[in-house]
């Protein structure tokens, strides 16, 4: 019998909408003045409530408000990528099966970038000048190796299955995943080059790079036929 959740009382969706508005609030304003700049009052001027009320709603302050807003619009939706690109009995036996289903799961990466640009590149941009506390902090350290370690799982079955070559599941989950911010960040370099100096790249569509990327990754950048020199030429 599918159990469906009680809807929310009146008063609780008010406090819910506010909460979202405070957390909307906080994003412009770490988003413009970077985490460093940014302070409590003028998130609450922004959110147009009390200090005092941002501080009902998140009690640690600025690092509170940052570190939610990681954890419930970057992170949350990460993890849905993942869940929805690797389902349990997604079929990995094969180096097909194997492509499409990276691709796919490169596909939705790009895909959720554009529907969360805007948290998404704050933390791209941001997030390594930050100076939390060291408990919300090693939280940030657990969500980025909780995501690794779900993109390792499915390499690993992949690997097992011999679909992909038998390298380490964990170091090939940092490198698909610093490869796709890669291109991330050089999409939005193009975008903000004031000068039109800066070519983007031509994809027209998230599925035309996600391809690219999938080109890169696993087929490789040799001309299909050359023959690859030896490591130890």
């Amino acid at each position: 019998m599918e159990i469906t959740a009680a809807p929310l009382s009146r008063r609780d969706r008010e406090r819910l909408a506010r909460r979202e508005a405070m957390l909307d609030a906080a994003l412009a304003v770490f988003a413009e003045k970077g985490y460093g700049g940014a302070s409590v009052d003028e998130i609450a001027e922004r959110a147009e409530f009390g200090k005092g009320t941002i501080y009902n709603y998140f009690p640690g302050g600025k690092d509170e408000l940052y570190f939610a807003l990681f954890e419930e619009r970057v992170v949350a939706g990460l993890r849905r990528v993942i869940d929805d690109a690797f389902p349990p009995a997604l079929d990995l036996s094969t180096p097909a099966a194997a492509r499409v289903a990276f691709h796919g799961f490169i596909r939705g990466l790009i895909g959720q970038f554009h529907e969360s640009r805007g948290p998404l590149l704050m933390f791209m941009k941001e997030g390594h000048r930050t100076h939390l506390d060291l408990e919300h902090a090693a939280d940030f350290g657990l969500h980025f190796f909780g995501i690794i370690e779900a993109v390792a799982r499915p390499i690993e079955r992949a690997v097992a299955a011999g679909a992909l070559r038998p390298l380490p599941a964990h170091p090939v989950a940092h490198v698909l995943m610093g490869n796709v911010r890669g291109y991330l960040m050089a999409e939005v370099d193009a975008d903000c080059d004031p000068s039109g100096s800066f070519e983007p790249a031509p994809f027209g569509s998230a599925d035309e790079a996600a391809e690219f990327l999938t080109t890169v990754l696993f087929d490789g950048l040799l001309a299909p036929g050359a023959d690859a020199p030896s490591s130890d030429a």
